[in-house]
């Protein structure tokens, strides 16, 4: 089954030519068939090439698939022209009375600034607990992943004295898991940031990891309460993405080593070889279909639950008063 985008968005036509089934909204409605609805909250500053990335995997499995993007309310990106984000992406503030079976949540390119420093941290909380009644499933990604793991469960990010960067071969720790099923015992990621978390300071009872690298730690954590995943590396990342980040450091006159493991024989002028796309779709698709199998079907349907401010504001209202709970 394809996956549901706007005709006019650029994704669009890259994913046709790489044979990705799209549909419009015209061609859903013929379909009796409940579509999964995915909510891609993009928190990077080149919007357009991380849409692209995740409609990609998501759009090669057997489900239809309704993709809703989203960004933050109260942040305006300088990097993603304006109409692109007024003719595509809907603010976060507009979906939140909607359910989703699904939720990405991108990372962003501030990883060492405390959390409670980023302008719509405030905002992020409240995309967390939301989180918690009306997505069925979340999926967060490098800094989204770090910051949901740190607001839910009180874990610090560490500074790297060097930033963590290439590609890297990491253990798959529990084979049996519907989210590695299918997977290799070990198997390529790509790595790229400045920050880590630390596997002895997790909450055992509520977390467990799925696969890490000696060389750059934890990559994958399910936390069981919230049926959430935390994807601390990129899978989702194209073939010269790592290359692309490299030459941007190099011309803007940073220190930055060569991506570890990436060009072959270290060599900058040769192309890189992608060695994790295979297992970039059979983990999102291991996570749909998680979901598929799981979620009930109304789900998304279902009003949304007021949030513990929500009930007390309308107690408030009732009873004439304030502050009366």
């Amino acid at each position: 089954m394809p996956i549901k985008i706007p005709e006019s968005l650029p994704a669009r036509a890259i994913l046709e030519r790489e044979g990705v089934m799209v549909m419009d909204e015209g061609t859903a409605l013929r379909q009796d068939i409940r579509p999964m609805q995915i909510a891609l909250l993009n928190l990077m500053p080149d919007k357009i090439s991380t849409e692209t990335q995740f409609a990609r995997l998501i759009g090669a499995t057997p489900l239809q698939i309704d993709l809703t993007l989203v960004r933050m309310s109260q942040h305006r990106s300088i990097n993603t022209p304006s109409e692109h984000l007024e003719a595509f992406y809907r603010p976060w503030t507009d979906v939140r009375a909607h359910r989703f079976d699904g939720l990405i949540i991108t990372g962003a390119p501030i990883e060492l600034l405390p959390f409670e420093e980023v302008t719509y941290w405030a905002e992020l909380r409240e995309v967390f607990d939301w989180t918690e009644a009306n997505v069925f499933s979340t999926f967060a990604v490098c800094w989204g992943a770090q910051a949901m793991l740190h607001y839910f469960h009180g874990v610090a990010k560490h500074a790297l004295a060097h930033k963590a960067f290439g590609c890297f071969r990491h253990n798959n720790h529990m084979p049996g898991s519907p989210y590695l099923r299918g997977f290799s015992d070990d198997f390529i990621v790509p790595v790229s940031r400045h920050t880590e978390i630390r596997e002895n300071e997790l909450p055992k009872d509520a977390v467990r990891v799925l696969a890490s690298a000696p060389a750059t730690g934890p990559c994958l954590i399910e936390d069981m309460q919230r049926r959430a995943l935390y994807m601390f590396n990129h899978l989702e990342y194209d073939t010269q993405t790592l290359g692309r980040e490299y030459q941007r450091d190099v011309d803007a006159g940073k220190e930055i080593q060569l991506p570890e493991n990436y060009f072959p024989d270290d060599d900058p002028s040769q192309k890189p070889r992608n060695r994790w796309r295979g297992h970039a779709h059979l983990l999102f698709a291991n996570w749909l279909n998680e979901i598929y199998q799981n979620v009930p079907f109304d789900f998304v349907d279902q009003a949304a639950r007021p949030s513990a401010q929500e009930r007390a504001a309308a107690m408030d209202k009732d009873t004439g008063k304030v502050g009366v709970r």
